[in-house]
């Protein structure tokens, strides 16, 4: 649970108790909204930085776009709050999560009319699948709910109510003993997990579902593609079937709230020596150098507090 720290809401920061909203709220009924995960590390000289807080920030003004909500605020003046809210929680490390939703008004469908509300949230969070995972890694199954498909949902957008797909998905999982879930699309390639970016490593190169399919075109994913190709390994963007990740090489998962995260066994099968392997290995090293300002080449993935 996160702690009860103060929270920034509609441009001041208020105590936790205060940050509420209506049970009336739209977006409480109907699901329209939008959010991000972002996470401040420390850095290996000792300040604290938030990583792709912009790309984050313009991200979720992206999604509000798709949503037809209309943000009053500026990915300066959110990346502002963020900062501010860090400094204020004293926090070296969080997690942050910023949230658009439609207050009261209208209970139509449509809404057109009722407020919008912006919150900004900060905590100390650890490793999402546990710490153990990052080095262990997590046991996976294949989830009976599909994923939602490119002509159902807006897939690019990370808009609350689409996320119900992911819970039950998760929920699912967890209930039958497994970490995670895979998620296949309508035509039975390999998506995501419920929150995760999905890497398939098969005789030394990298493979991971193409942007265009229904696939949350991570930030993270993005990220370990360009210092995956910094390393002068080879990344493909291919379509994946459930028969590749029985018997790669290696599989790991990937975002801001996983990070890097390696993966033993998916439905009862060992996945290559059913341990992280040396090129997740060498991903989530640079992955932590690039979040942690130890890698020179990325600075600007770095918003300093």
């Amino acid at each position: 649970m996160p702690e009860k720290l103060p929270i920034w809401l509609d441009g001041e920061i208020v105590p936790y108790e205060k940050a509420t909203t209506h049970v009336l709220s739209h977006s409480l009924h109907y699901g329209v909204g939008a959010f991000e995960g972002i996470r401040a590390y420390k850095g290996v000289d000792g300040r604290s930085a938030v990583f792709r807080l912009r790309e984050h920030m313009e991200r979720l003004l992206d999604s509000c776009k798709v949503a037809l909500i209309d943000v009053s605020y500026t990915v300066d003046q959110l990346i502002e709050a963020s900062v501010a809210l860090l400094k204020h929680n004293r926090l070296a490390e969080a997690y942050i999560r910023p949230l658009v939703w439609l207050g009261e008004g209208s209970m139509g469908v449509a809404a057109v009319d009722n407020e919008v509300r912006v919150a900004i949230a900060a905590w100390p969070w650890g490793a999402y699948l546990g710490a153990e995972a990052l080095e262990k890694g997590v046991r996976l199954c294949t989830s009976s709910y599909e994923r939602i498909g490119i002509r159902s949902h807006h897939e690019k957008a990370k808009i609350t109510g689409q996320y119900v797909n992911s819970v039950l998905a998760k929920r699912e999982a967890m209930s039958a003993g497994f970490h995670e879930a895979i998620m296949l699309d309508s035509q039975g390639y390999v998506a995501e997990g419920t929150g995760e970016n999905l890497f398939v490593v098969m005789k030394g190169e990298i493979y991971t579902p193409p942007a265009g399919a229904s696939i949350l075109a991570g930030i993270t994913r993005e990220t370990l593609i360009t210092i995956a190709r910094e390393a002068e390994l080879t990344v493909r963007e291919e379509a994946l079937t459930r028969t590749q990740l029985y018997i790669a090489d290696e599989v790991f998962m990937c975002g801001t709230a996983a990070e890097v995260t390696p993966v033993r066994e998916i439905d009862g099968r060992k996945i290559g020596a059913g341990e992280r392997g040396p090129i997740a290995t060498r991903i989530q090293s640079d992955y932590f150098d690039a979040v942690r300002g130890n890698n020179p080449r990325h600075k600007e993935w770095l918003t300093y507090l």
